[in-house]
């Protein structure tokens, strides 16, 4: 049986009963008592700064004020109307960066509303009561009979599809991959979404009705955009970015890979003692990704995890919440890295290679070298698979759409990952998707566009 100190890469380094600990649910749920507790800690500002920072502008004050007078259900609808990935935005969202950065409480006492926490009780409490009860909180407008079609089952099409169908549209969601959920189901770190909660969230966005999911069909093989717009009256595009970007030297090495491969291999797999990892790792990158695939691989038995980064620890992605969470899983930053190549043993990656400047990043560039077994690269994804330059235009490698997230070619919007100026986040792509829904039914129904009061 192989154990943490198995040179190479393979599994089964744990007991089940430490794979079993090592990805559950990462922020267990507050009970009712403790969400009563931390409701009564908001002031319930006028002008709430927590709803600014939001990128879906939930009403925060409002939901949190539900919540404190018993009401988890009522807060649910409050949150899940301008978010309707609400659970999982709970999850993932940086919220230390968004809204509890900006609760009040924060800049008096340096420990804000667990604002996280409370929409994850209140969307929990509403998926479970929907699962019970076989309803939707969310009804469907008369048919308009109008049909759109959504490419990418990921957070801004399925924020899109949603709303769409709200409005009484019929939608098609097409997808690649043989589930939906996007970045949800497959690239995200499973203790962030365990219990299944990616899949539990795509039906309850699917039973409000009115969306047909057409998993394993891919834009540019299965269908393709032309197609998609004679069949359809409008099309949405929630690509995200299916390439990712290439390091010198890599693709010549074993177990040398991407880490968003790596994440999904883990998220997919029924038994996770089954997926290997190396004994030494080393992750090279600086953003949410790179800290995922560290602390992952350290929660599947790898001894040494360390994650290098190109610039300083203040210039990585990875929020501090993200890099603190590495650092008491044990994995080790190192800052000022620039990858310099490889050193191989017996045709298997043994070494990566850096360029080193010292602790502030200003001295001469040493050479070190970082042993490992098993290398994973986590710099950043590019857009590709798709349609491009010739079909749409582009701004720093993807696609151009303006504030209604409307494309250069007509009848075509896109969000979430793909449009430049993404900030590729989870709530932005929802974001992007709800927008994108409105100004399509505004489209389809020859109005101007607008948010606001649209429901």
């Amino acid at each position: 049986m192989a154990s943490i100190t198995t040179d190479g890469v393979t599994g089964g380094r744990l007991t089940a009963e430490d794979y079993a600990r090592n990805f559950g649910d990462l922020s267990p749920p507050l009970t009712r008592h403790e969400a009563l507790v931390e409701a009564e800690r908001c002031y319930f500002c006028y002008d709430a700064p927590c709803v600014q920072s939001c990128p879906t502008g939930i009403d925060v004050p409002l939901f949190i004020r539900q919540i404190a007078k018993g009401n988890p259900l009522g807060a649910a609808e409050t949150i899940l109307s301008a978010n309707i990935m609400g659970g999982m935005c709970a999850r993932v969202c940086p919220t230390e960066q968004l809204c509890e950065e900006a609760c009040v409480r924060e800049h008096a006492e340096g420990k804000p509303v667990r604002i996280g926490l409370l929409q994850r009780h209140a969307t929990d409490a509403m998926m479970a009561a929907s699962a019970a009860s076989g309803t939707h909180p969310f009804g469907r407008a008369p048919a308009s009979g109008r049909s759109v079609a959504v490419v990418g089952a990921g957070p801004a099409g399925l924020a899109a599809a949603h709303r769409l169908a709200t409005l009484g549209h019929a939608v098609t969601v097409y997808d690649a991959r043989p589930k939906g959920g996007g970045l949800n189901e497959y690239g995200i770190a499973a203790y962030k979404a365990a219990g299944g909660f990616a899949q539990a969230e795509l039906d309850f966005i699917l039973g409000v009705g009115g969306i047909r999911l057409e998993p394993g069909v891919r834009l540019g093989a299965d269908v393709t955009l032309d197609g998609l717009r004679a069949e359809h009256d409008a099309v949405f595009l929630g690509l995200g970015l299916g390439g990712a970007n290439a390091l010198a030297g890599a693709d010549a090495q074993s177990n040398v890979v991407d880490a968003l491969g790596f994440i999904e291999g883990l998220r997919q797999a029924a038994d996770k003692a089954a997926v290997p990892v190396g004994r030494r790792v080393v992750v090279i990158g600086g953003g949410m990704t790179a800290v995922d695939a560290a602390v992952q691989s350290r929660r599947l038995g790898a001894e040494e995890v360390t994650i290098a980064y190109r610039r300083g620890v203040a210039d990585m992605k990875a929020s501090g919440w993200e890099r603190d969470l590495a650092k008491t899983e044990g994995v080790v930053i190192r800052p000022w890295m620039n990858p310099a190549g490889f050193e191989a043993r017996d045709g298997r990656v043994s070494a990566a290679l850096f360029d080193h400047r010292g602790p502030d990043g200003l001295g001469e560039p040493e050479r070190v070298a970082l042993p490992a077994d098993l290398v994973l690269l986590a710099i950043g994804q590019t857009y590709a698979g798709a349609p491009g330059p010739e079909v749409l235009a582009f701004d720093g490698g993807r696609i151009r759409v303006d504030a209604e997230r409307r494309t250069t070619l007509p009848g075509v919007w896109a969000g979430g990952d793909c449009v430049a100026g993404g900030s590729d986040l989870t709530v932005s792509a929802v974001e992007d998707g709800k927008r994108a829904a409105l100004a399509i039914d505004a489209h389809l129904r020859h109005v101007t566009p607008g948010l606001k009061g649209a429901a």
